[in-house]
């Protein structure tokens, strides 16, 4: 909503790791400065651990960017639960190795070839695995087996490992002292100072309005903010995020104190909330009523919308006669479910929605990634917030952190009137809102998704063949592309990518990386993906589901299947 009035291309405080908003703090020049040292120095292995929020994922995604791909190759691994089997298959496949192996040494043995020419032609390989706290001690065991695979004078592999202040705990432990002792390059990212958190709000401002500064923070709103978020990024955007929408109901470019502490209020769901004048109460009041009827944000393409557009509100409280979802209680009883049950209701539930075979029992402790490829299906791993889930329109399966430290997942499957769809129940409910289900996960997410032409999501610019050409003819039918389609991956390519991007709100690097093909198949027309559409504008708030087909054909506008 502010974003057209501020004059922002796109949100400047928005949750999901963007590099475009990279600020490079004294601390994150510091913990940049190590990873490009121990990189740069074949340490073999790093280690850069950070409190939740701190910006560790962005970090690491921007640091993989500024690395030449013709002198080093790199994977990102996101799935700390995987077994060391698992671990194996994910890292020969994000090498573009067979890893489709049962065996270890089978797995062992092609990767040390990869890394064997990989040396012989002067390149870096890096492999970064976030998230590494969850990781078992068996896991770390094969990682530091995979750090055996060296010539005479170097390391063949340099191992990045990322994650929350645990991992300095988990490392420590007498059976995993053979890998401590082999991390030579460590950092601990420490949140910001005030300097630098005044600098930071500042700085994504003048990004998301290219360079101009339509809003300003007061010293004191800021002062407020960083008391709230010790200075931790990821509180930070939240507040100014809400600020920004306060500013915006009050018609002011200058964001006060108070406005900072109603933000704060908000965020923290505390009982004050801003003041907003009658009129434009009244105004904000006929675009929700707007927004509700469609059901859902406006699927645009290039020249018919802005890429501004918010996304719906589906922050509703719980359903009608529905007690509020209590959180101790919810984790508790997702506790009592055994963990292999927990899987197979909430694979099974995705499957469904895209109507291929279920997961059988036997199959509950193979690689996810294999179970669903088995099905025409990938799968895909991010850090994101519940506004980008519902933007990428894709059944996801949702991490959640139990008290004791383990996991579970719930499938989310559509969106009703406000309410999130999931499987299986929690405290006996399916349908919980935004805020109900925002306090059970926090951001971690494998969305589901088909490829439907089987396109390489890292073609390098410049290469050609018929997954160049299937791009172009998909960016053509979403209306980016006006060229021949010459099955070459050029800069009119690339070019009408980044605009694509940018509509919809995505990394614009004008690569078709994973979400980027996804959001592409959904835009381009004549392909039917499962979504999270809501069936109609009929009152329900019950526990019912789409089917399969009803979430696949089932448009979300009239925009949905041009």
């Amino acid at each position: 909503m502010y974003c057209d009035h501020f004059g922002f291309s796109e949100q400047p405080f928005a949750l999901t790791p963007n590099p475009a908003f990279l600020f490079l703090s004294s601390r994150h020049q510091e913990a940049f400065a190590h990873l490009l040292y121990g990189i740069d120095n074949h340490a073999g292995f790093i280690e850069l651990s950070g409190e939740v929020g701190t910006g560790k994922t962005t970090v690491i995604r921007t640091f993989l960017n500024q690395l030449d791909p013709e002198t080093h190759r790199t994977a990102l691994i996101f799935n700390p639960t995987m077994s060391a089997l698992g671990l194996l298959q994910g890292i020969n496949r994000e090498y573009g190795l067979d890893g489709t192996s049962t065996e270890k040494s089978e797995l062992l043995e092609a990767l040390n070839r990869f890394l064997l020419d990989e040396n012989r032609a002067g390149r870096t390989v890096v492999l970064v695995i976030d998230e590494a706290q969850n990781l078992s001690p068996d896991v770390l065991e094969q990682i530091r087996l995979i750090s055996n695979l060296e010539t005479e004078r170097d390391k063949l592999i340099q191992i990045v490992l990322v994650g929350q202040p645990e991992l300095r705990t988990l490392l420590s432990r007498q059976e995993l002292r053979q890998l401590n002792q082999r991390i030579t390059v460590r950092y601990h990212l420490e949140p910001m100072g005030f300097e630098d958190t005044q600098n930071y709000i500042r700085h994504r401002i003048r990004v998301a309005a290219s360079g101009r500064e339509p809003v300003t923070f007061s010293t004191g709103a800021v002062k407020k903010i960083f008391a709230f978020s010790g200075g931790l990024p990821r509180l930070i955007n939240g507040a100014c995020d809400r600020a920004l929408l306060i500013a915006y109901t009050t018609e002011t470019h200058d964001v006060s104190p108070a406005m900072a502490a109603s933000a704060i209020a908000d965020v923290t769901e505390a009982p004050r909330r801003p003041a907003i004048p009658r009129p434009v109460a009244a105004a904000a009041a006929i675009l929700l009523v707007a927004a509700l009827g469609a059901g859902t944000y406006a699927l645009t393409r290039k020249g018919d919308a802005s890429p501004d557009a918010a996304p719906p509100p589906l922050s509703e409280p719980a359903a009608t006669g529905t007690q509020p979802l209590n959180t101790a209680e919810a984790l508790s009883g997702l506790t009592a479910i055994p963990e292999r049950d927990n899987l197979m209701a909430a694979v099974n539930a995705i499957f469904r929605s895209w109507q291929v075979p279920p997961m059988a029992p036997a199959s509950a402790a193979a690689d996810l990634r294999a179970i669903a490829r088995e099905r025409g299906l990938t799968v895909t791993s991010l850090s994101t917030d519940l506004d980008d889930l519902v933007r990428l329109d894709t059944p996801a399966l949702l991490h959640i952190t139990l008290p004791g430290g383990g996991k579970r997942i719930v499938a989310l499957t559509a969106g009703q009137k406000g309410q999130f769809i999931i499987e299986p129940a929690i405290a006996g409910r399916t349908a919980l809102s935004r805020n109900e289900l925002a306090a059970l996960w926090s951001g971690r997410a494998s969305i589901v998704w088909k490829n439907f032409h089987g396109i390489p999501p890292r073609m390098k610019p410049g290469s050609s063949g018929d997954g160049a050409g299937q791009l172009q003819g998909l960016l053509k039918g979403a209306g980016y592309y006006g060229g021949a389609i010459s099955a070459r991956y050029d800069s009119a390519t690339m070019e009408a990518i980044r605009a694509f991007q940018k509509a919809e709100r995505l990394n614009i690097d004008g690569r078709a990386g994973e979400k980027t093909l996804l959001m592409l198949y959904r835009r381009a027309g004549g392909f039917f993906p499962a979504g999270l559409a809501q069936k109609g504008n009929t009152g329900e708030t019950g526990d019912k589901n789409l089917s399969g087909t009803e979430a696949a054909q089932v448009p979300m506008n009239e925009e949905h299947n041009r």
